[in-house]
């Protein structure tokens, strides 16, 4: 098992805002700010298209940083990618079956095992439907019992208790209950944004409120491996240099989470 001198690993997951072309000016601005970011493991949302990712590593290499990357490439090319430094253990991602209802335009949640130091985890990535109304809840419902269902079963079958849960679930605390229910209920996740950040956006608009959509969540027994406080919103817009507004432009229209967890030992 690769050794580490910290007894701390920063883990982080931003939508990267690549629905649309993502030119070359953005991609340098946002090379920056996972740079500044400097976590272990980082999850990128809306990789479009697949190689992009490969874009991200090269520009953190000419950094001076190393990056591995791991990915696999959705139907609809609103890909969910994993970044990771040396050190790190990230397995092939997998996909969640059926959690795009075998409709094209959504897309499929991914699941990896990752190793850092003596802390070892399921990830999961989601990338749920967006949209505020009752339909779009309802097809995030579907996604979320499909999602869900998966979780239990899979620590059932695999005697994993420790699992992170994390992505643009496009679902707002105290408006989109059911799909929180769906989700992660029956105490199976605890859902860390919700509770950590709610008074906080993650989700920039061009005008009324910003919200926070993003999503954070671990399983319940995993709390002795998270640090308590750690989860927290990166202002990453301030670190290079930008106004909400001009971030949201020329960077992205999200804002990164950053949690922290010890290394140093496992209580599986």
């Amino acid at each position: 098992m690769p050794a580490f001198s910290q007894t701390t690993a920063k883990l982080a997951v931003w939508n990267i805002a690549g629905y649309n072309r993502i030119s070359q000016r953005r991609l340098r601005h946002q090379v920056e700010a996972l740079a500044v970011i400097d976590a272990e493991v980082v999850i990128l949302v809306e990789c479009k298209p697949f190689d992009r990712i490969q874009a991200y590593a090269k520009g953190l290499a000419n950094k001076g940083v190393t990056y591995h990357w791991s990915i696999k490439q959705q139907q609809s090319n609103l890909n969910i990618g994993i970044l990771y430094k040396d050190g790190v253990i990230v397995s092939p991602p997998k996909f969640i079956p059926r959690s795009d209802l075998r409709e094209k335009t959504y897309r499929k949640a991914i699941y990896a095992q990752v190793t850092i130091g003596k802390l070892d985890f399921t990830l999961v990535g989601v990338h749920l439907k967006s949209g505020r109304g009752k339909q779009e809840q309802a097809v995030r419902d579907r996604q979320a019992k499909v999602i869900g269902n998966f979780i239990r079963k899979f620590r059932a079958e695999n005697k994993r208790e420790d699992l992170l849960l994390v992505g643009d679930f496009n679902m707002i605390p105290g408006q989109d209950v059911s799909n929180f229910h769906f989700l992660g209920g029956k105490d199976l996740m605890d859902f860390l944004s919700s509770w950590d950040l709610q008074d906080r956006y993650s989700h920039i608009l061009p005008s009324g409120r910003a919200n926070l959509l993003d999503g954070f969540a671990i399983s319940r027994t995993y709390s002795t491996e998270y640090i308590p406080g750690s989860l927290r919103l990166f202002p990453v817009h301030w670190a290079l240099g930008m106004g909400r507004e001009k971030f949201r432009k020329q960077v992205s229209d999200h804002l990164p989470f950053v949690a922290a967890f010890r290394i140093d030992r496992s209580r599986d």
